[in-house]
């Protein structure tokens, strides 16, 4: 981070996912003038976080993080075109766009690192997945990853082809739970309950049931059997979701192929 204090750090859009990250990392101690913002359309919070704002960007930055949306890209990248071909590391959290994409805007010899969080993010408690291309070293990784810290817990990948499966499962996942949140509330609803009951009960449910399935020693399908008693309420609930033919894990096969599927769509045009 010491490289990043003295040469900067460029963060090119600042939606929900760069605002989450810029948050991150001022809080955690980034000093604002260290960083330097370019974004259309500004939140009131982002033009009083004290950070340069759509100014003049320092010629060879630590590292620019590339959070546009994949239809601004375009646009975006001629602006930061002559960072290329030096130390820069440039940082690419914009869905579907691949390394070669980046590599034909600032050439081979740049660091050029993708990466794909999720939304929860915004709270802290992302997961995002990185690579690097062959110009990336261990330290330009081990930046990278100091820097998506600040959102949550990160993962390296082998290759790129890996991304695909990544943005189906983690990348789409939180709205695969979501929807399971809507679903769980509804059949309470079906059985008698209020609405917001059981919604309230759905939400902490998930919520209580995720935070224990990752701080627990045990893996999640001991403590699923934990909880299973015999001829008991869970069974009878269980041998729904686990039927073989339409049960739940087919179900999230498919779904999940789905959503790989589509990104790798996406990434061929």
């Amino acid at each position: 981070m010491e490289r990043v204090a003295q040469n900067g750090l460029v963060l090119l859009g600042c939606g929900k996912m760069g605002s989450a990250m810029l948050q991150g990392w001022l809080e955690g101690g980034m000093a604002p003038g260290s960083v330097h913002v370019i974004d259309p359309k500004p939140s009131d919070w982002l033009r009083a976080a004290g950070v340069h704002l759509n100014a003049e960007l320092p010629d060879a930055p630590a590292i620019v993080l590339i959070a546009v949306k994949p239809q601004m890209m375009g646009d975006a990248l001629p602006s930061i075109a002559a960072m290329g071909g030096g130390e820069t590391v440039f940082l690419s959290v914009a869905a579907g766009t691949p390394i070669s994409a980046f590599e034909a805007a600032f050439g081979a010899d740049s660091p050029i690192i993708r990466a794909m969080p999720n939304t929860p993010a915004a709270v802290g408690r992302g997961i995002t997945a990185i690579i690097g291309n062959a110009r990336s070293t261990e330290a330009h990784l081990a930046l990278a990853e100091t820097l998506l810290a600040a959102v949550g817990q990160v993962v390296r990948l082998d290759h790129e082809d890996q991304m695909d499966a990544v943005t189906g499962l983690s990348g789409s996942g939180p709205a695969y739970v979501f929807y399971m949140i809507e679903s769980l509330a509804a059949a309470g609803e079906a059985q008698g309950l209020d609405a917001d009951l059981a919604m309230h009960l759905a939400k902490a449910t998930v919520a209580g049931a995720g935070m224990l399935a990752e701080t627990a020693a045990e893996p999640p399908d001991e403590l699923r059997r934990n909880v299973t008693s015999p001829n008991g309420t869970t069974e009878a609930g269980l041998e729904v979701l686990m039927d073989a033919e339409n049960g739940l894990l087919p179900l999230m096969e498919r779904t999940v192929t789905a959503a790989a599927g589509r990104a790798r769509a996406l990434r061929h045009g």
